[in-house]
């Protein structure tokens, strides 16, 4: 889990648009690590979280001078049914507003990300962090003497 930047590009609503983004950052070597894309009639939104933020706000702002940047919270999830849910579950019980959120597609039996954008950045932190496990029972930690013949 970690806070990243996100970029929310605002594109032109036609063909070539998202390529032409898309291409620049893969160029420059930026890789992706989720992305969404919502659109209306006139323009489209293009969410984007990549690896090298620095890199990717400078080829941002040599080929479209219109984005924005907000900062998010993503989390690794197991690729299963309902761990997205356990984490949107965990942020509802802590009073955590969602305001939006997407995922990257893992493969099968992997992982994939989970990209929150909180209402609350640290108080989400913290309720997702995940538990330390037991402290170990000192019984266990003695060992047994092997069994004599």
């Amino acid at each position: 889990m970690a806070a990243a930047t996100q970029f929310s590009v605002f594109l032109v609503n036609k063909p070539g648009v998202l390529a032409q983004v898309t291409a620049a950052l893969a160029k420059a070597k930026v890789n992706l690590v989720a992305l969404t894309l919502v659109d209306s009639s006139e323009h489209g939104v293009l969410r984007i979280v990549c690896e090298q933020a620095d890199k990717a706000r400078e080829v941002l702002a040599k080929t479209h001078d219109r984005f924005t940047e907000t900062e998010v919270l993503c989390l690794d999830l197991t690729n299963e049914p309902g761990a997205f849910a356990v984490a949107a579950r965990q942020l509802a019980e802590a009073h955590v507003n969602i305001n939006y959120a997407y995922c990257t597609g893992g493969a099968p039996g992997g992982k994939t990300t989970a990209v929150f954008k909180v209402a609350d950045m640290k108080k989400a932190v913290k309720v997702l962090k995940p538990a330390r496990p037991p402290a170990a029972d000192s019984r266990r930690t003695v060992k047994r003497s092997p069994k004599r013949r």
